[in-house]
């Protein structure tokens, strides 16, 4: 291998990539937009979700009910009835996702100890309605025990506290680690890091062979001392150093636009990703050597992209997919990497716990650029 001719190939690759002031923005403005734009809009958070009411009891305690449900945040008011149909028919256009319903006697049935709502939700988005369902169901049951105890006498059902509360027969107190709060958003942004990456690996590489032999300069490398190896690297170094300063510039946003707490390493972040970034590059490489023109290569690579995406776990868990999906996953390089990125920002995952994923993604890249090696040998023979 000779370092000048490699030298001189790297020194072309970045001249073809950064001539245009228009190439600039797209390689590190645009993921920075990208992670903006997904940061907020890829969450699972439901907040202020349209509700509309039906409430026949007409009560200080029904009243109270509704207010409690909307003053957490989650919920919004945009209609009342006095009929089940009225409800039914705000679900059934659209205008509401969740609806509710207070029958006559309410607050003498919470009284009581004996009080029932109705929650009704829109099952189309069905992940909205498990949401929206889970928020009412504890904001409801946090009220009626509260209002509950307040209206008993001391001697009503379930045990009082000394201030006339009554208590629950189980103290249940749930925390969630790495996450206190659940905001989807500390979860879902290190995944957009992670396919923003392996977007710009792909679309950086997928072009660059087959766009040589669009304009004709393959043939000149073909007959230049130039050896596979060197046109591989000189093809792979430049995108691998574009991509990790993207890498660098979107966790910088993540870190702090988005507060995601960084509570890993960031040196076994870089090097990690080091392998994940090779592995993009080479099946960039490997996309390009085996399309005739450009449009062919960027539509090969969404073929890939596309589908990589929905098996990673990044939408979808993993683990609620069919046996032989789960194993099909083993050969995405972005399902390892997520493993990997959320691990070392939400929770401090060492070398030694990550080591598994680390050795799979370097395998990985070897293996594809090896092979993508291989299509160069043959394309230019």
């Amino acid at each position: 291998m000779n370092g000048w001719r490699l030298w001189q190939l790297i020194r072309k690759e970045f001249r073809q990539m950064l001539r245009d002031p228009r190439s600039k923005r797209f390689l590190f403005a645009s993921p920075i937009v990208q992670l903006l734009l997904f940061g907020y809009a890829v969450t699972t958070d439901v907040r202020h979700a349209a509700t509309f009411v039906v409430d026949r009891d007409h009560t200080s305690v029904s009243r109270e009910l509704v207010a409690t449900l909307t003053a957490s945040g989650y919920f919004r008011v945009v209609g009342y009835g006095e009929r089940p149909a009225e409800l039914a028919r705000a679900l059934d256009h659209g205008d509401a996702v969740l609806g509710l319903e207070i029958p006559g006697g309410f607050a003498a049935d919470l009284a009581a100890g004996a009080a029932q709502v109705q929650v009704l939700v829109d099952g189309t988005s069905s992940n909205t309605a498990t949401v929206a369902q889970g928020y009412a169901l504890q904001i409801i049951q946090a009220y009626g025990l509260q209002a509950s105890g307040r209206q008993q006498a001391a001697g009503g059902s379930g045990s009082q506290a000394t201030d006339g509360r009554q208590q629950p027969p189980i103290d249940f107190r749930a925390r969630a680690w790495y996450n206190p709060n659940l905001v989807s958003q500390v979860y879902n942004v290190p995944g957009v890091i992670a396919t923003i990456v392996m977007l710009m690996g792909l679309l950086l590489t997928a072009l660059s062979i087959v766009r040589e032999r669009e304009v004709g300069t393959l043939e000149q490398l073909m007959v230049s001392p130039l050896s596979p190896a060197e046109l591989i690297l000189g093809k792979c170094l430049p995108v691998v150093i574009v991509a990790f300063v993207d890498l660098l510039l979107i966790s910088a946003v993540a870190i702090l636009w988005f507060k995601i707490p960084m509570v890993g390493s960031l040196p076994l972040l870089l090097f990690a990703s080091t392998f994940y970034i090779l592995a993009a590059v080479g099946l960039g490489l490997l996309i390009s050597t085996v399309s005739n023109t450009q449009q062919e290569a960027f539509m090969t690579m969404f073929f890939f992209f596309l589908p990589a995406i929905i098996l990673s776990g990044f939408m979808y868990p993993v683990e609620n997919m069919p046996q032989f999906v789960q194993t099909l996953t083993l050969a995405n390089p972005i399902r390892h990497y997520l493993v990997i990125v959320r691990g070392i920002f939400l929770k401090g995952a060492g070398f030694d716990v990550l080591l598994p994923q680390i050795t799979i993604l370097a395998g990985m890249s070897v293996a594809v650029l090896w092979f993508a090696m291989g299509r160069v040998r043959k394309t230019t023979a």
